[in-house]
């Protein structure tokens, strides 16, 4: 089964194309599901994968308390490697056809007030290492990034005269998001002063570097956001992703068009957006139940 697998991956690089990221979701979901028919369900072919197989994998994953969108998610990979081994002829039958995919649990993304931003964005120091957390903290909350698309950024997507930055995000589809001024000003400090310290002897043009000189990860920027977070006194459940959130909910709730407030967060479809309009709807409730005298 691991050789069906690693033709179905080099499928998903080769032929359609998709991130390295994306990549290795499909390859940590579909590890677990064929552990999971070969250990536990006995079945050691490809071939002889039966519905009832998969059904009892998605069970299981019900029981280990797996959200219902992890759930979903497992069984879209799952789905669409049978799909391509019936097409490859690796297999005689597609076991994953008609198995229902479960209802997704509607939660609305957590956000942080503009008062716990404004806490988060002056948590870091003078140091050069603060410089450059502070320039990737106001890129991120004047732009909406994804963690992904901040790491990879190039000094060649800047354009800070113009105020704005160019980003090739999903589907390697390209967007032009404007930059306000604090985040100009605060990248313009860190490209003057503390990235030349950090990058020591390499030379390359990414314009987030680590302590070694070396591209920021996802991983390194999700520590620096747990340290920053504490020092903010932050109580909130923070990710890269919530900053992303606030940006998105903090426009709509200051009168922003939705469909713009779509394009810089290169969403292909508006109904992802959308659910921005609801978090606004829950805080303007949270609001006048707190501060209305009768509510």
């Amino acid at each position: 089964m691991r050789m069906e697998l690693s033709r179905y991956l080099r499928y998903l690089v080769i032929e359609k194309g998709l991130s390295a990221n994306t990549v290795q979701a499909y390859e940590r979901d579909l590890t677990a599901y064929l552990n999971y028919v070969e250990n536990v369900e006995q079945v050691k072919d490809i071939r002889h994968v039966h519905r009832t197989n998969i059904v009892s994998y998605l069970l299981n994953l019900k029981e280990l308390g797996k959200a219902s969108t992890t759930i979903s998610r497992q069984l879209s990979s799952v789905r669409s490697f049978h799909q391509f081994l019936l097409r490859e002829g690796l297999s005689d039958n597609d076991p994953s056809d008609l198995i229902d995919i479960p209802k997704a649990e509607k939660r609305l993304p957590k956000v942080l007030s503009a008062q716990e931003v404004e806490g988060l964005l002056e948590s870091p120091g003078n140091s050069s290492l603060g410089i450059r957390n502070k320039a990737m903290l106001e890129v991120l909350y004047a732009t909406g990034l994804r963690v992904t698309e901040l790491c990879s950024m190039t000094l060649s997507d800047l354009h800070l005269d113009m105020g704005f930055i160019r980003c090739v995000g999903k589907g390697n589809k390209e967007r032009i998001i404007p930059l306000g001024g604090a985040a100009v000003k605060a990248l313009r400090t860190y490209l003057r002063s503390s990235r030349e310290d950090l990058m020591k002897k390499n030379n390359h043009n990414v314009v987030f570097v680590n302590h070694h000189g070396r591209q920021m990860t996802r991983q390194g920027f999700w520590k620096i956001l747990k340290q920053l977070a504490m020092d903010a006194r932050i109580e909130k459940e923070l990710t890269p992703h919530t900053l992303r959130h606030s940006f998105a909910t903090h426009l709509l709730e200051n009168g922003a068009d939705l469909r713009a407030v779509q394009e810089m967060l290169g969403h292909a479809d508006i109904s992802t957006t959308q659910i921005y309009t609801h978090v606004s709807k829950t805080r303007l409730k949270d609001v006048y139940a707190s501060y209305h005298p009768r509510a």
